[in-house]
């Protein structure tokens, strides 16, 4: 009741800063005029969101690169439609030629795409769809599917996996990673309808929540690495891998389950033609898989809710010859207690059962998994796995729709790996590293395109789609943290996230919990951050006790003013953004004394002119 109470509050003259409202789309207003979300942020008791059971076997055979499967699609709709066709994501004919790109494609990148060899459904047979290509497809109903229904597709298909390896592909002729290798239903909600942005190879995903039960089949020797949990390890391992792999389940230490000269014995897998290697994950958007025959496999676990003292296993799987993969477990077990503590960012226990870092040519994560390069500095091996491990929370625990909100899981990404960064290194290397990583390439570029507003959608950014999903939101979010402060700030955190929780926020949602929890209408600073073309620009001036800052860039930022006063003392006094709140144009600091000098210090907040930050009395 209090939340309700609140959004009527901020809604009216009741609230100093009512006037201020923020744009809303129109499908995005729909939502809201239906009642599925609600003005205090939170889903309202009419939200529904569809799912779906997937019952996937697959085949493998490297070096052999054609990969074959079949599966079964139980599909439910929640919704109160009644669903004439549904829309089907096929995402591998990414590659085929002539496919939709942002970027150039090589030649190895290249393949004739998903072919679909039969597919029923409710058990009828129809001619194979889809034979024209394209990753998102429409697939109409013979018989609609009504509210609280559900339907059955049974799919067979296979495609050859591509020999560049990215997020997906061939790592070598011994090791495979397979990413949105299966057809799936694509996302039907309470916003859009169907999800029918075509996948191009630069943007990311949304998915709904699933249940999935995987079995791959690969030849003996050949280990296998999957979101979920293993199943059947005493089927597939030799007895003494597998008791390997059971003790680092409750071990601190890192074991390692297959050693090179493991391999070079034939001693890990079961020694049949071929294995069956079976996995299960509930409630979860997507299942990936990683094979080989070459990688070693380390793994240990750490206690990620102290209450109750439950355990996530953390492995990895690489080349031996790979330094910095052989701290990748430690750095994992670092990383997953360090964001499960209720004292750090952002404070919530790891969700799942386990995470396994796989040496790929990515740099991507994945529920349960990441795909991550070699790196010759390890600190810097350390930070990329850090970022995409803390994806867990965003987008996974929430269903973010990456695709066209990508600020809403990269900017928290980008916020969390400063903070962890801060506990490993100390914030001054911190810091500089944000800055350098995260800040500088879109403060230092002056073309148009990096200045749009934040809550342009993903889908139709190309130049300036890395600043404004990373960079950009996540400084708006530190100085969201700055202005609140850590207790207040992580409790609209923790409210947000209880909230959305297996569910799909979308940015107003954000902005509506955030002063819900808050108490405050906050609706003045998610528009200075994320609907104005603003940038970070200050510059200062005095005269006698008061010091005046021009906003010239336009947002709401925290800094720092020093000031050296003309008997010789001096002072520094932060600023939050709030002093932004009533004119955010210009602001006006009165000090006590007579200013001699003053400096404006901004920290990660670089300035685009930085000429203007000090004065001194002539």
């Amino acid at each position: 009741m209090i939340r309700i109470f609140l959004a009527f509050l901020f809604a009216g003259a009741l609230c100093p800063a009512a006037a201020q409202t923020l744009y809303m789309p129109r499908d995005i207003q729909r939502a809201y005029d239906r009642g599925t979300r609600s003005p205090d942020g939170r889903p309202s008791p009419k939200y529904w969101q569809n799912r779906a059971r997937y019952d996937i076997t697959m085949q493998a055979a490297p070096p052999a690169r054609d990969i074959r499967g079949r599966e079964t699609i139980t599909y439910f709709n929640n919704s109160p439609d009644t669903l004439r066709q549904v829309v089907m994501r096929l995402t591998m004919n990414i590659h085929q030629p002539g496919a939709a790109r942002d970027s150039d494609a090589n030649p190895d990148y290249l393949t004739s795409g998903l072919v679909i060899d039969t597919f029923k459904v409710n058990g009828q047979g129809r001619p194979a769809p889809f034979a024209d290509g394209g990753t998102a497809r429409s697939l109409p109903l013979g018989k609609p599917l009504a509210p609280r229904d559900s339907i059955k597709f049974t799919i067979a298909w296979h495609f050859p996996l591509s020999l560049e390896s990215g997020r997906e592909g061939v790592i070598d002729p011994n090791t495979f990673f397979l990413a949105y290798f299966y057809p799936r239903v694509a996302v039907y909600d309470d916003y859009a309808g169907w999800d029918r942005l075509p996948f191009v190879d630069s943007k990311e995903f949304y998915n709904d929540f699933n249940d999935y039960s995987l079995r791959v089949q690969v030849p003996a020797n050949y280990i296998v690495w999957a979101t979920g949990t293993l199943q059947n390890p005493d089927q597939v391992l030799q007895k003494a891998a597998a008791k390997r792999l059971k003790q680092s389940f409750t071990s601190d230490k890192v074991i390692h389950v297959a050693t090179a000269a493991d391999l070079a014995k034939k001693s890990i897998t079961a020694q049949n033609p071929t294995n069956t290697w079976v996995w299960t994950a509930t409630d979860i958007s997507d299942v990936t898989v990683g094979l080989s025959s070459g990688y070693v496999w380390d793994a240990a676990s750490v206690v990620v809710d102290a209450r109750t003292k439950r355990r996530a296993s953390m492995q990895a799987a690489f080349a031996d010859s790979t330094a910095n993969f052989h701290q990748s477990v430690k750095f994992g077990q670092y990383a997953l207690g360090w964001f499960s503590d209720p004292k750090n960012w952002p404070g919530v226990a790891y969700p799942f059962p386990k995470m396994t870092a796989f040496q790929g040519f990515a740099d991507m994560e994945y529920p349960m998994m990441l795909n991550d390069s070699p790196q010759e500095d390890p600190k810097f091996g350390q930070f990329v796995q850090d970022h995409e491990i803390v994806h867990t929370y965003f987008p996974f625990y929430m269903g973010i729709n990456e695709s066209r909100f990508a600020y809403m899981d990269e900017g928290w990404a980008t916020t969390f790996e400063r903070l962890i960064n801060t506990s490993q290194n100390g914030a001054a290397y911190a810091d500089e590293f944000y800055k350098k990583f995260r800040v500088s390439r879109w403060i230092n570029d002056r073309n148009s395109a990096q200045d749009l507003p934040i809550i342009t959608p993903s889908s139709e950014l190309r130049a300036g789609y890395g600043n404004n999903a990373y960079g950009k939101p996540s400084l708006s979010y530190f100085a969201l943290k700055d202005m609140l402060g850590d207790v207040l700030f992580k409790k609209c955190l923790h409210a947000f996230m209880a909230d959305w929780h297996g569910k799909h926020p979308i940015p107003w949602d954000y902005f509506n919990s955030f002063s819900t929890t808050s108490g405050q209408n906050l609706n003045w600073f998610f528009q200075n951050w994320f609907f104005t073309n603003s940038y970070i620009d200050l510059a200062v001036t005095a005269s006698g006790s008061t010091v005046t800052v021009q906003n010239v860039g336009g947002f709401a930022i925290p800094f720092d003013v020093a000031v050296a006063y003309t008997d010789g003392t001096t002072a520094t006094l932060h600023q939050s953004p709030a002093i932004w709140q009533v004119n955010q144009q210009q602001a006006t600091i009165t000090v006590p004394k007579t200013v001699k000098s003053v400096t404006l210090q901004q920290g990660v907040f670089l300035d685009a002119n930085e000429k203007d930050n000090a004065w001194t009395q002539r």
